[in-house]
């Protein structure tokens, strides 16, 4: 890699993780090429010249979402046995994630759907539908295969298990990130566990 390519490397990084933080503090409908230039002391042409337009910003800082999102939540899940222990996993690992605070952060896709909600025809409402039904597609996946291994009844719906999965995500957040209930990732599990327990085929109890 010559020097020239390095350097603009090291700079598109430099302003995407700016445009992370700023993200995960204010909401990624927030963003802008302006303030990005004032926090990372590059000209607003510089950062232009890197990112293109505001919402290719965007979009790349859910492509940067997703790919932190992945190595925490569904990469470690891989190891372990396909199916229900796959799923328990993943879903532990996201409501860890989702009450860290360390991370000084909501989940963009929860947040962003409803910044972006009413916007029909938005590049950054597309990629935010994007990314979530994928996702969803993941959890399906790794429930349709408990359900193969006999983990699950056979007369699971996969679409209302990852539905109820998700509700799940949603209400942690907004009693970890809203109102500070250091309880809340404990309910979740509970509730969590509550949910699977009626799912579970009666071979695997």
């Amino acid at each position: 890699m010559d020097t020239l390519t390095a350097k603009s490397e090291a700079t598109f990084a430099t302003i995407l993780d700016a445009a992370m933080e700023m993200a995960a503090a204010e909401g990624i409908g927030k963003l802008s090429l302006g303030e990005i230039a004032k926090r990372t002391g590059i000209s607003k042409s510089g950062v232009f010249s890197r990112v293109g337009s505001l919402e290719q910003l965007q979009c790349a800082v859910l492509d940067e979402y997703d790919r932190r999102f992945a190595a925490e939540v569904f990469m470690p899940s891989l190891s372990l046995p396909r199916g229900l222990p796959r799923l328990q996993a993943q879903v532990a690992a996201w409501f860890q994630r989702a009450a860290d605070e360390a991370l000084r952060t909501s989940c963009l896709y929860t947040a962003g759907a409803f910044e972006f909600d009413d916007y029909e025809g938005s590049a950054v409402r597309d990629r935010l539908a994007q990314g979530a039904l994928a996702w969803r597609a993941s959890l399906r996946k790794t429930i349709l295969q408990a359900m193969e291994a006999g983990q699950l009844r056979p007369d699971t719906e996969p679409e209302q298990l990852v539905f109820e999965i998700y509700s799940l995500v949603v209400g942690l957040l907004h009693d970890a990130r809203f109102l500070r209930d250091e309880q809340s990732p404990r309910h979740a599990q509970r509730a969590y566990n509550r949910l699977i327990s009626t799912y579970k085929s009666f071979n695997d109890l």
